[in-house]
């Protein structure tokens, strides 16, 4: 390659830099204004820090964290020196409402996590509660999500998913919950810690049966890994092949549709078009039952011409 053909990349990367320093740089320059900010941060991948969140973290009066030896280094990264505190579950009752006073006297509060969006699997709810409830702005500044990231690149449906977060961490308790959610139509989102691991990909095989699924680790880091198959597959050899340390995302797509007669679709409608219109009735029975919302239709159809009730 000549020196003449890379000019052109060297002056797009100078124009993203001059382009990423100006927003930067107009981000600091507006106040930021009295409340709390939910400032996502990476989880893993320190080039996925938001300009946005730069801009809040160095203008704000105090951040709370989970581990302030860990998230020093992160703002250290970014020459970040703002006044730092630990809010995590030992301390919360007790910060609580120090934050919220600091915050009535016209401050700023930002908080982060160790990594990720905050409140996800964190403490956090209660304060952002709080703060609502008292009249103060709360403003999520958006970014890094561990669920986000292994959901969409699991190749797992996306359009209806449900994040349980940690199971138990006992057998006994972790397939009670799991058969708790056997039955919800979406694609099921867990985390889970790398020595029970292989327990857990047991239990959910078993407890939740023929289904495809993935198991992420390390997401946006120098040893990311997936791994897809039936979730049998994934008990089977999910471990051998990613290893055994990292943080891991697993994931469950919804079972398979089972096989619904005309019968029970009927007796669905004709309860939910007691309270419903038609079109609504079968929009419900339709989304409850997984099955096409013509084939729904058409049942509903004989149901009113059998009865003499219902419209369009």
């Amino acid at each position: 390659m000549t020196q003449d053909e890379t000019k052109p990349h060297d002056a797009d990367t100078n124009s993203v830099l001059s382009s990423a320093a100006s927003a930067l740089q107009g981000e600091l320059a507006k106040p930021l204004r009295e409340g709390l900010y939910l400032v996502s941060t990476p989880i893993g991948n320190l080039a996925d820090m938001s300009l946005r969140a730069l801009g809040v973290l160095a203008r704000a009066d105090l951040i709370f964290c989970e581990d302030t030896r860990h998230s020093r280094k992160l703002l250290g990264h970014y020459g970040i020196s703002g006044e730092l505190h630990a809010y995590h579950e030992h301390n919360a009752a007790k910060e609580r409402p120090r934050i919220i006073e600091r915050i009535r006297t016209g401050q700023s509060v930002a908080l982060i996590s160790d990594a990720g969006t905050p409140l996800i699997s964190d403490p956090g709810h209660k304060l952002v509660r709080e703060a609502r409830e008292a009249g103060f702005e709360v403003h999520a500044i958006p970014g890094a999500s561990a669920v986000l990231a292994a959901l969409t690149s699991s190749g797992l449906p996306t359009d209806r998913f449900f994040f349980e977060g940690f199971l138990p961490p006992k057998t006994v308790a972790r397939r009670k919950r799991l058969e708790e959610l056997t039955d919800i139509p979406a694609t099921l989102v867990f985390y889970e810690a790398p020595q029970r691991l292989a327990a857990m990909l047991v239990d959910v095989s078993e407890v939740l049966g023929e289904r495809q699924g993935a198991v992420a680790k390390e997401l946006t880091k120098l040893h990311e890994g997936f791994s897809r198959g039936t979730l049998a597959e994934l008990a089977a050899g999910s471990v051998e092949a990613l290893g055994v340390r990292g943080e891991f995302v697993v994931l469950a797509g919804p079972a398979p549709p089972s096989e619904v007669s005309d019968d029970d679709i009927q007796a669905r409608l004709e309860v939910a078009l007691k309270d419903a219109s038609f079109r609504d009735g079968v929009q419900d029975v339709s989304h409850m039952l997984g099955v096409p919302r013509k084939r729904v239709y058409q049942l509903a159809l004989a149901l009113k011409d059998k009865t003499g009730k219902g419209g369009q």
